[in-house]
């Protein structure tokens, strides 16, 4: 019912939502050891009372007007999904992430998703600091980060365990003014 077309290729960013766990279960039993690499939603997401409770997780958060998260389509098929892994209108303050199948990558799909996420954070909701967390092994990421228009910020340390191997996290950020001036360059 709620879609935006991310271009002329056929992909939509939808919310993804508690009703669509089925859906969101079969994406994520494709997409597990591509995406397994570097974030945990492989682990988090195994089966469909997992797949409904992060859902549903997700619904009550955005009701209380925090974090979202929102599906891509691709010929109606969910491929992947964006979201504010936090979102703090009080404190002016968002994350956001992502993940994609692997049949869905190189096509800009993530950069499309999230430059729709940025854009209503940014200019309807007042945000001014939007941040990107990304292992510094996981390359696809930090180049999507750079792709909109962000910056470095720094490196935490080996501050997170995946598959029992400390990781390290890059942060990247992006300012309201830097996000403005993007769209003003781009017209």
């Amino acid at each position: 019912m709620f879609a935006t077309s991310l271009g002329d290729d056929g992909a939509e960013l939808r919310p993804l939502e508690p009703w669509q766990a089925d859906e969101f279960l079969a994406h994520m039993d494709r997409a597990r050891e591509f995406v397994d690499q570097h974030v945990r939603l492989g682990q988090v997401v195994f089966d469909l009372e997992s797949a409904r409770a992060m859902l549903v997780r997700y619904a009550q958060s955005q009701a209380a007007d925090g974090g979202r998260i929102y599906g891509i389509w691709l010929h109606d098929t969910l491929v992947g999904g964006v979201m504010f892994r936090l979102f703090d209108a009080a404190e002016g303050t968002c994350e956001v992430g992502c993940w994609l199948e692997p049949g869905a990558t190189g096509r800009g799909l993530v950069t499309r998703a999230v430059r729709v996420l940025i854009g209503w954070a940014v200019e309807q909701r007042g945000i001014h600091r939007v941040e990107w967390v990304a292992s510094s092994a996981n390359v696809a990421s930090i180049r999507t980060a750079e792709r909109l228009g962000m910056r470095r910020e720094g490196v935490l340390r080996e501050s997170s365990l995946h598959h029992g191997v400390r990781q390290d996290n890059e942060i990247w950020s992006l300012l309201a003014p830097e996000w403005s001036g993007q769209q003003r360059n781009a017209l």
